[in-house]
């Protein structure tokens, strides 16, 4: 039985792990070309509305 022996599974699990926290690591650092600035902040006039209620 396969599942008596967690050697085998054990590595994969570990190996799994090592791989999806390498690739989690390269895509946290990973920054943008073009980061948003902060001064194209503008606020758009916004008129009353005039619906009769």
């Amino acid at each position: 039985m396969p599942q008596m022996s967690p050697a085998p599974w054990f590595m994969v699990l570990i190996a799994s792990w090592a791989i999806l926290l390498m690739i989690l690591m390269k895509t946290i650092k990973h920054e943008p070309t073009n980061p948003p600035s902060a001064t194209k902040n503008y606020t758009h006039p916004s008129a009353p509305w005039t619906w009769p209620w």
